[in-house]
């Protein structure tokens, strides 16, 4: 299966300037994990997961101070829809992150997360209550 099997097209950009408040509510209404930053000034793409916000938070920073811009991830590995599901697992297991931005030409067309990865891998969606016994 590769990635474009798997990827959401779903995908959430924001600017730099956006308060990590305002990012979290976005992400939350779309139910998403990460947002594609774009800063017009750098021609540049990023990232901003929400691990990012938890740990601004953790930190004890202000989520209506802090911006985007001071917690994305720019050294960003990005996906082609053509990579295979194990080509984009092992990026993510050597790059230590849950997230690749899928480009196809210029732009962003998909988010691939560990979640879609499991999701296409497992055999079958059950509950978790049957898994137990």
């Amino acid at each position: 299966m590769l990635v474009r099997d798997a990827m959401s097209t779903v995908v959430l950009t924001i600017g730099p300037a956006h308060t990590l408040r305002q990012a979290a509510r976005l992400m939350a209404a779309r139910r998403v994990g990460a947002a594609v930053v774009l800063d017009p000034d750098t021609s540049g793409l990023g990232i901003l997961t929400e691990r990012d916000i938890l740990n601004s938070l953790g930190q004890g920073q202000d989520p209506d101070r802090e911006t985007a811009s001071t917690h994305t991830t720019t050294d960003v590995v990005f996906a082609a829809p053509g990579w295979t599901l194990d080509e984009a697992a092992d990026a993510m297991s050597h790059g230590g992150f849950r997230h690749l931005i899928v480009l196809d030409g210029a732009g962003p067309v998909g988010v691939v997360s560990v979640r879609d990865i499991i999701r296409c891998w497992a055999p079958t969606r059950r509950h978790p209550a049957e898994l137990v016994g």
